[in-house]
């Protein structure tokens, strides 16, 4: 897969771009890309992948992320399915000018410093926040600049939100190593159901085998291994969504032993699989790729 760096256009007789989308998702690349625009991203409804810094999680039920300049990520519709309905605000820090003396401008100014870890707000937030982003697509001019002001404003006081990175992803990781990453990745991509050896990867990247090591935990923060079982863990998410048997899920994703995929399951899901198929057919959780205090990237780009 790419890891593009994307120029934004303003929407027309406005100083930032507002997007709704609505077609169909094999319309869309939802490739890894940065840009130096702060990115709202509300999706209305549905399920996907969101995959911001060094994050990668499942959400359902729709999502709603607010993600800082130039934060490596995907799009929203990466790995759902139809129908899928966004809306998209994307915007330069600079035409948000406040006075100094301006007190109620802090707390946006301390919103937008938090958007690189990436913001996930909860879905109550979400849900307040959805109309106002529906009349974004309605106003033009000043209305909508004042809109984007209070909704910022109102997302800054609210509480119920979590970090999705616990430090920020400087997009000169991507940039810098960004072929040697692509080539990396994207053997992952075509071979994480079958048994991945990690010195074939080593000599894809023109590495030898420690420099390989050393290389991939300096770019992505966790090992090639833990790198692999992730990425595994999330297609098998996927493959449950679709109701596919535990098992057959397993042997799909690259794990020749149920036992050791159940546990692998439960390490970076904090369910065990038939909790999960049980929670997303009752379409009760948002289940994240979690592994506490270890984790910086997750699988797949």
């Amino acid at each position: 897969m790419k890891v593009s760096f994307e120029r934004i256009i303003p929407s027309a007789k406005s100083s930032f771009r507002t997007l709704h989308n609505n077609s169909p998702i094999s319309e869309f690349k939802w490739e890894y890309h940065y840009h130096p625009e702060i990115e709202l991203v509300c999706v209305i409804s549905g399920n996907g992948t969101r995959h911001v810094g060094y994050h990668k999680s499942n959400y359902t039920n729709g999502d709603l992320v607010l993600i800082g300049s130039n934060i490596p990520h995907s799009g929203f519709g990466l790995n759902s399915t139809d129908p899928h309905e966004e809306i998209v605000l994307q915007f330069r820090e600079e035409i948000l000018q406040f006075p100094q003396q301006e007190v109620e401008a802090r707390s946006i100014k301390n919103l937008l410093e938090l958007s690189k870890y990436g913001i996930h707000f909860h879905h109550k937030i979400k849900k307040i926040m959805l109309p106002k982003l529906k009349l974004m697509l309605e106003s033009e001019g000043y209305k909508r600049y004042l809109l984007l002001l209070e909704i910022l404003f109102e997302l800054s006081k609210c509480e119920d939100y979590d970090l999705l990175n616990k430090e920020i992803m400087p997009y000169t990781i991507i940039s810098k190593n960004k072929t040697r990453l692509e080539n990396i990745f994207t053997y992952v991509e075509h071979h994480y159901d079958k048994e991945i050896n990690i010195e074939d990867v080593a000599r894809i990247a023109n590495l030898t085998l420690p420099a390989f090591c050393n290389f991939f935990k300096k770019a992505t923060q966790i090992t090639f291994t833990e790198f692999v079982n992730r990425y595994r863990i999330n297609k098998a998410c996927l493959l449950m969504s679709q109701d596919k048997s535990i098992s057959e899920c397993s042997y799909s994703c690259g794990f020749n032993n149920v036992t050791y995929f159940n546990r692998m399951f439960k390490k970076y899901t904090e369910k065990t699989p038939s909790e999960f198929i049980k929670n997303f057919s009752h379409n009760k959780v948002n289940v994240d790729l979690k592994v506490e205090n270890e984790v910086k990237v997750t699988a797949g780009f």
